[in-house]
């Protein structure tokens, strides 16, 4: 991953490189989250990407996972309002 500013690139599904914009890290129940927001524009623009930051193997190295439990996305995403105010 690399990372120019607070832009960070990452490969989707397909191995495709798509650039997010670091909004914030988020600590939440003991897991670190990640906020990001789309570069490109899309039919999804506007809406955050929350990642859970998993560590690998590799000291330099750490994984986005996808979080699927709609709950943790919606406290995460409450909290993460909730600091810009």
């Amino acid at each position: 991953n690399e990372e120019l500013d607070n832009i960070i690139i990452l490969n989707d599904e397909e191995g495709n490189e798509v650039e997010f914009e670091f909004l914030d890290l988020i600590e939440y129940d003991g897991e670190e989250y990640v906020v990001l927001l789309p570069v490109e524009e899309s039919e999804d623009a506007g809406e955050v990407v929350i990642l859970k930051l998993e560590d690998t193997d590799s000291e330099d190295e750490e994984a986005y996972v996808s979080v699927e439990d709609e709950e943790v996305l919606n406290n995460v995403l409450t909290y993460t309002l909730g600091k810009g105010r």
